[in-house]
């Protein structure tokens, strides 16, 4: 690991200069490909994209459909196009007309900030950007409170700033860009994987091994579309690094290393092989035993990266929140 950092630092900035500030950035937070099945054959596809996201209406996917922004095999369809099994639809950028996500005044716990980024320690249970049943108290308001008008807004007015996410019960480093262009220089580097992402985690279960690395492809799982799983056939190439720090007699502490960013990777990638993250219900199971254990027991620690104006390597780490050092001191009792 220590000579993968030291090769990224060392990495040419003109790797990450070749982004043609002018151009689309397309990565997982901009745009979407879905590969049909045969469970979803015939299906129309409004009705397909409305269960499949269902933070939008029908209506809006219609809208998006008449404006070509939904492709099927690359060509533009009408709303009452019927899928077929091998079908594969992009979902394009889609601007987002909400008018009504204004700044709050909600403390953030900023661990570096100059003109171009602001890196903040997300805390648990706070929602990235506005969504249905989260309308407000989320990061984007934090955010526009304290940054105002200098806000990247490539991805709409809902996700100003917005580059990356981490889920709701995830804590730690978050990368907020506060123009486009560092937003275009961030998103490329998000795009080939040269971003160093680096988490801790409590996995329920010993862990037999001291290290590994589990190379499986993720994608929307075909029984419940509100979660990810391994996805063989129709999934994103997706590889973590796992390191164990600590093994308890039921739990380990361990540390995770991102070469891909999808989405619920370490969470879906620890409860295949049996040790899925303390307190995650969603992919592990059991309600977990210890009291006021929200979600996932996740920290996003270190975050590097290109500068977009210094062109130089950076690193910010976010200390562990108290409930996780707690929960370490439990365990080692």
């Amino acid at each position: 690991m220590a000579e993968e950092e030291k090769s990224m630092k060392n990495k040419s900035s003109s790797e990450v200069n070749s982004l043609n500030e002018e151009e689309k950035v397309v990565n997982d937070d901009l745009s979407e490909e879905i590969s049909i099945t045969d469970s979803d054959s015939g299906i129309r596809i409004d009705r397909f994209l409305a269960d499949y996201d269902k933070s939008h209406t029908r209506s809006f996917f219609q809208k998006a459909i008449e404006e070509q922004k939904v492709l099927v095999n690359s060509s533009p369809v009408k709303n009452n196009y019927r899928l077929k099994a091998g079908d594969n639809v992009t979902i394009l950028p889609i601007k987002e007309e909400v008018l009504d996500v204004e700044p709050q005044d909600i403390p953030l716990d900023i661990i570096y900030e100059d003109d171009d980024i602001l890196i903040v320690n997300k805390p648990k249970g706070m929602v990235v950007h506005p969504a249905p049943g989260h309308p407000d108290g989320t990061l984007v308001n934090a955010v526009m409170y304290h940054c105002g008008d200098s806000l990247s807004a490539i991805n709409g007015v809902i996700r100003p700033g917005i580059v990356h996410r981490i889920d709701r019960d995830t804590t730690g480093s978050l990368i907020v860009c506060k123009n486009d262009r560092a937003h275009l220089f961030i998103a490329e580097q998000i795009k080939v994987h040269s971003i160093n992402r680096i988490y801790r985690g409590i996995v329920c279960g010993h862990m037999n091994t001291t290290e590994g690395t589990i190379n499986a492809p993720i994608g929307r799982s075909e029984k419940d579309r509100k979660k990810m799983s391994i996805n063989e056939k129709h999934g994103k190439e997706a590889i973590t690094h796992y390191k164990v720090l600590e093994n308890f007699n039921d739990y380990a502490y361990c540390e995770f290393k991102l070469e891909t960013g999808r989405t619920h990777q370490i969470r879906v990638h620890m409860a295949s092989i049996g040790h899925p993250l303390l307190g995650d219900e969603v992919y592990g199971g059991a309600r977990s035993k210890f009291k006021n254990l929200q979600g996932q027991c996740l920290h996003a620690m270190t975050i590097g990266f290109i500068h977009p104006s210094t062109k130089e390597y950076v690193e910010f780490s976010a200390p562990l929140p108290d409930y996780f050092e707690k929960l370490l001191k439990t365990l080692r009792v």
